[in-house]
């Protein structure tokens, strides 16, 4: 998936408008965007939301954020919310596999409780949140086999550790949080799950938004986090490979293939080597996905 919207589960508005976009997948949002006294209505909005689009074909994902494990609000967020099938719940605030592991847990009761497979339910965290989180970013490969991506998010984390700034007079994240998002990509592929880059807040903001994607593709990451709808489109054409990029990729399987014994390849005036392969299978991997 390549582009992930953010919507108040409490705003039917909001909702009409996520489902209306391109996005690839709607995060149905319980956590920092509902004060507390609304958590009850999110909870029963997201519930109305799912059972009423989970039989829909062609739909976005629906993913489901609930609040952190140290709220003491996961059970009342996935009681809600499990009988109507989410395709994913996100759980921000994680500070290592041990919070996936026990997330998994927690959907593999309430997935038996209704009668859904084992398993159905993905879970996709937002690993960057404390500064503790930041030492647990290893520790996400083989914590669950539901874990289908990591993201990371600068706002959280620049509060835990008292930063003064985020971004630099040009835009660009300053070295805390390049940090943080360099060991996020990490952390992603080696746990085999989806490297999901960060929100760009200033939503109006097209050319900033653009580079940053190009900047995030460019580096690794496959998909991007939204919280706008205008945004969703500039998302989906940078992390849609390209006709050149697929052709490329095809081109270089088929050399390999034509040589089943050599290591290394020459196409088109470059020598190829087994990153190169591993990279253009990882890439028609994604289009076939």
């Amino acid at each position: 998936m390549r582009s992930f919207l953010f919507v108040p589960a409490d705003s039917e508005k909001k909702l009409a408008k996520g489902l209306a976009s391109a996005a690839d997948a709607l995060i149905l949002d319980l956590e920092d965007s509902v004060v507390a006294d609304r958590k009850p209505l999110a909870r029963e909005m997201a519930r109305q939301f799912l059972a009423e689009h989970a039989g829909q074909i062609p739909r976005p994902s629906c993913v489901v954020r609930i609040n952190a494990r140290d709220t003491g609000l996961i059970d009342s967020d996935l009681d809600a919310v499990m009988p109507s099938r989410p395709d994913a719940v996100m759980l921000p605030k994680a500070e290592g596999g041990g919070d996936v592991s026990y997330l998994d847990a927690q959907l593999t009761l309430r997935e038996q409780g209704h009668g859904i497979p084992i398993g159905h339910t993905r879970i996709i965290v937002v690993a960057t949140e404390t500064a503790r989180a930041i030492f647990q970013l290893g520790t996400y490969a083989g914590a669950s086999e539901r874990l289908s991506g990591l993201t990371w998010g600068a706002e959280d984390l620049a509060a835990d550790i008292g930063s003064e700034a985020r971004r630099d007079a040009e835009g660009r994240y300053l070295e805390p949080f390049r940090l943080a998002r360099s060991l996020c990509l990490f952390g992603a592929v080696a746990a085999g799950a989806q490297p999901i880059d960060a929100v760009y807040p200033p939503f109006q903001d097209i050319d900033g938004l653009r580079r940053e994607c190009e900047e995030a593709r460019r580096d690794g990451f496959t998909g991007k986090m939204a919280i706008h709808p205008a945004q969703i489109d500039i998302i989906n054409a940078v992390f849609t490979p390209s006709d050149a990029a697929i052709r490329d990729a095809e081109a270089v399987i088929a050399a390999f293939a034509a040589n089943p014994t050599a290591g290394a390849v020459s196409l088109n005036g470059r020598m190829l080597d087994m990153p190169h392969l591993k990279g253009a299978q990882r890439l028609l991997a994604r289009i076939k996905r």
